[in-house]
């Protein structure tokens, strides 16, 4: 065997090693220079262009509210959130728990700019609330979508301030739609939008967009066992959301037709659980007391059965139409709800022991 001489170690260090050694590289010859094209995928620009058009309409919101602490002192506490600017005169959406019981709320924009704000009213029932800076302020507005097209499977963005991060952005998809989660005070949030776009506390209150930059939902909780972003956030749908900013900026409390009935929407699971033939309609879970709907004689569920991980009473009244319009999901029964005004008398479809029943309501404004 020959020796190894250094005349011939160009050829061994490239043979055993597959390819050239740092410094024999030469980032002058044309083969190791940048091809000039794009750093970013048409995904990431299309994620990128989302944020510039819209990190100047989110803010910071910083609450301090007052409370007594151990030893019986008044003492202030702060809160953090976020919000989107919804109009050119000042007016920022954000969730009614960002901005509830503050004495004080300061706005930052853009990460520098600072103003106070005034609360124009809250919906403590769907958590959302309206404050306004001056317009001297506002750079940027939001652009608001039509979140009845949006559809499992597409792209969700999500900027907020979570731990007080500013304008940070997250991405994921719409995980799911219509869903009812339990509020802080124990009030039911409906319809809400399913994302795993990643939501910690700060986000409360910041625009979850489209890949047209359009915002189709206000972020406003997490499901999670340990307080963190565990993959299950959710949004309450814009076009709910514009019609309560839209009633507090004109009369400064949001007040709306109610039943008194929480449910779910059928499905074919739960019509073999029932034991019905269709899947298209509501099942009353549960009735308020003194609420239209218990007065005009609407019944909740009472046997229990178990639907996957949960239990629930479903044998109550199916929710079938109200007046001429057909209710397929709480959305339908929300949306068309909407329509009328407190004191109006409507006609509830309801399907009870195999039976179409008509039952007559007078609606109420939901208490508080």
């Amino acid at each position: 065997m020959g020796a190894l001489t250094f005349e011939n170690w160009d050829t061994i260090k490239f043979s055993l090693f597959g390819r050239p050694m740092a410094q024999d590289l030469d980032f002058n010859r044309p083969e190791n220079r940048s091809s000039g094209a794009p750093l970013a995928t048409r995904d990431e620009e299309i994620t990128t262009r989302v944020y510039d058009n819209n990190r100047s309409a989110v803010v910071n919101i910083a609450s301090t509210a007052l409370s007594m602490n151990f030893w019986r002192q008044i003492v202030p506490t702060q809160g953090q959130g976020t919000g989107v600017i919804i109009d050119q005169q000042g007016y920022i959406l954000t969730n009614n728990h960002v901005v509830e019981g503050a004495q004080k709320i300061t706005v930052t924009l853009d990460g520098t700019k600072r103003a106070d704000a005034v609360l124009i009213g809250k919906a403590p029932s769907t958590d959302l609330a309206v404050i306004k800076i001056p317009s001297r302020f506002v750079d940027r507005v939001a652009r608001l979508g039509n979140s009845d097209l949006i559809r499992v499977g597409q792209k969700a963005i999500a900027i907020g301030n979570p731990f007080g991060l500013s304008q940070t952005l997250t991405s994921g998809v719409i995980s799911a739609l219509d869903r009812h989660i339990q509020n802080e005070d124990g009030s039911i949030l409906e319809n809400l939008i399913q994302t795993d776009a990643a939501i910690n506390p700060g986000n409360s209150g910041g625009p979850l967009l489209n890949s047209s930059g359009e915002v189709v939902g206000i972020n406003t909780a997490i499901f999670s066992m340990s307080g963190g972003y565990q993959g299950i956030g959710f949004a309450i749908p814009i076009n709910r959301a514009r019609q309560v900013a839209s009633q507090l900026i004109t009369s400064g409390k949001f007040a709306v037709p109610w039943l008194g009935v929480s449910g779910l929407p059928l499905n074919p699971e739960l019509s073999k659980a029932i034991g019905v033939d269709f899947d298209k309609g509501v099942v009353v879970v549960d009735v308020v007391m003194g609420s239209p709907a218990h007065k005009g004689g609407v019944q909740g569920g009472r046997r229990e059965v178990s639907l996957g991980n949960m239990r629930l009473a479903v044998d109550g009244d199916i929710i079938l139409g109200l007046n001429d319009r057909k209710i397929e999901t709480m959305n339908d029964l929300t949306q068309t709800l909407s329509q009328y005004k407190i004191g109006d008398s409507v006609q509830l479809k309801v399907w009870r022991n195999n039976r179409l029943l008509a039952l007559n309501l007078i609606l109420q404004e939901k208490p508080v």
